[in-house]
C-alpha cells in the first residue's frame, strides 16, 4: 500500500466524518427543540460512555472473568463509590488508577 493511498483513505475517512456530524449538528443549532427533546439528548453522551465502560469492566480483553478475580470490576465499585461522594473527576481518575494497579499487584 503506497502512501499516497493510506493518506486519501485517511482525508477521505476524515470528510466524511466531519460532514456526517457537522451537518446535522449545524442544522439542529438552529431550531428550537422542545425541552423533553433536549433533555433526552442531554442523556445520550452518558449513556454511550456507560456503556464503553460497563462493557470493558465486566468483560476486559473480551472474556468474562469472575467478579472476585476481576481487578477491572473490584477497582470500579470504589471507583464510583468516591465519585458518588466527592464529584471529583480527577480525584476519581486517581484513585481509580491506584487501586487497580493494588488490585491487580494482589491478584497476582
Amino acid at each position: 500500500m503506497s502512501s499516497t493511498y493510506a493518506w486519501t483513505v485517511i482525508v477521505g475517512m476524515a470528510v466524511a466524518n466531519y460532514s456526517l456530524r457537522f451537518i446535522p449538528i449545524a442544522w439542529l443549532s438552529r431550531l428550537k427543540l422542545p425541552p423533553l427533546v433536549e433533555r433526552w439528548l442531554s442523556f445520550i453522551p452518558v449513556s454511550v460512555m456507560a456503556a464503553l465502560v460497563v462493557g470493558e469492566v465486566l468483560r476486559p480483553d473480551g472474556r468474562w472473568l469472575p467478579p472476585l478475580e476481576n481487578p477491572y470490576l473490584l477497582a470500579a465499585i470504589p471507583t464510583a463509590l468516591v465519585y458518588y461522594k466527592w464529584r471529583s473527576f480527577l480525584g476519581t481518575t486517581v484513585v481509580g488508577i491506584l487501586l487497580f494497579l493494588v488490585i491487580k499487584a494482589l491478584l497476582g
